[in-house]
């Protein structure tokens, strides 16, 4: 039983070490990507209210045909629509990206009044919002290091290495999260209880060493997710690996040599009304959703539909229909209920990460947890602070221990 109990202290004093070590390396990078997380859960919410003028209106009559908004905007632009988002809601303005005539890229978005057809506003330069959460976005992904224009190394972009330092940091922490739920555990049982509540009458020290041990219990679920989801983006290997473990990975297409290689000559996209395209998907998918429409490039390809479902408790993951042009039938429909439960959480990876995986619920859940993930980093290094200066004995007692020994 001592035997027992001798190896569970050696352990636990492993893992210890690991994970204090672990944070203090990662901590001042885990304080700004947590920090810049934790605002850009709400990135969204955060531009629509910033910038309301452009995504909601007044409702007043009745609402034009997509058809007409869409020949509307063409005829004064001179450009072709690519795709258009639609919200079911009926204060929203629609979100048309179109493409000028000799213009490449993606195109400019245009918000469009679906009761007047007014052009609200265009994405074509960056609002004080929406600057705000692009700074928050390099942040969290780069350190900002991307906004460095002078390489810092030859080998790789700033970019690389903003990804590299945020990878090895969100390993650090990730590792912090995983020994952090071994020496969680009390050293004796009936104390268990203690790692559930915050003391508030303690002093100032044990109120933070419960701050850190407490929301970090609380908080354990939504951290490992978000740690674990993060390097997805930082190590191509680990995306790799990700995509494969989960059933999602698409291995890079061999460009076709010889005949095969020989392509037919696409003729142009033929008309379709919009407003016939969105009424299938709605009657194909008969539930509340926004909708993202692509449009085809040529009579070859399909119209895409994406729908997105609404509400507080919204699952992520998209539903997606292909029609044909020429009558609008149902070419194929990929259902996300229809993913096995590795591929649903293999696509889901984003959602997973931002917190959108179960819409608004999920989301307030997350912003609370990377608030509190923000906070370990401090909490914990305040912690290792108190016990080193507890170790070190006074100069009083130094004093006494030199008469001593002279005597």
């Amino acid at each position: 039983m001592a035997r027992s109990k001798s190896t569970w202290k050696t352990v636990r004093k492993l893992f210890n070490d690991i994970h204090l070590y672990a944070g203090l390396i990662s901590g001042i990078i885990v304080i700004l990507v947590c920090l810049s997380g934790t605002i850009y859960v709400y990135n969204t919410e955060i531009k629509e209210l910033a910038d309301s003028e452009r995504y909601f209106v007044e409702p007043t009559g009745e609402k034009r045909s997509l058809d007409q908004l869409k020949n509307s905007l063409e005829s004064q632009l001179n450009g072709k629509v690519t795709a258009a988002f639609v919200h079911e809601d009926a204060d929203r303005s629609v979100q048309f990206t179109l493409l000028k005539e000799g213009e490449k890229g993606r195109g400019t978005t245009y918000f469009v009044n679906p009761y007047n057809g007014e052009i609200l506003a265009d994405n074509s330069e960056r609002t004080a919002a929406e600057e705000f959460m692009s700074t928050q976005f390099s942040l969290h992904r780069w350190l900002l290091i991307d906004r460095i224009e002078e390489p810092i190394f030859e080998s790789m972009s700033n970019r690389d290495l903003g990804r590299l330092i945020n990878g090895i940091a969100t390993s650090l922490f990730l590792l912090g999260v995983l020994t952090g739920m071994v020496i969680w555990v009390p050293q004796k049982v009936k104390s268990w209880k203690q790692g559930l509540k915050i003391k508030w009458s303690g002093n100032w020290k044990r109120i933070n060493h419960d701050l850190h041990n407490t929301l970090a219990f609380y908080s354990l679920i939504a951290l490992f997710i978000m740690s674990a989801t993060g390097l997805f983006w930082s190590f191509p290997w680990y995306r790799e690996g990700w995509q494969k473990t989960w059933d999602t990975y698409q291995p890079p297409r061999e460009e076709q040599k010889g005949e095969e290689a020989q392509k037919v000559v696409p003729g142009p996209a033929l008309d379709f009304s919009l407003d016939l395209a969105v009424s299938k998907a709605n009657e194909t998918l008969p539930y509340a959703g926004n909708l993202r429409i692509s449009m085809p490039q040529s009579d070859a390809e399909a119209i895409s539909i994406n729908k997105y479902r609404t509400g507080f408790f919204a699952r992520a993951g998209a539903d997606q229909l292909a029609l044909n042009q020429a009558d609008l039938s149902v070419s194929e429909i990929n259902l996300f209920s229809d993913m096995s439960t590795r591929q649903q959480i293999g696509r889901s990876v984003k959602s997973l990460h931002t917190g959108e995986i179960f819409g608004a619920f999920t989301k307030l859940i997350w912003f609370v947890a990377c608030l509190i993930a923000t906070s370990l980093p401090i909490t914990g290094t305040l912690i290792w602070w108190n016990k080193r200066k507890k170790k070190k004995p006074s100069k009083k007692k130094k004093v006494e221990e030199r008469q001593f020994e002279i005597a």
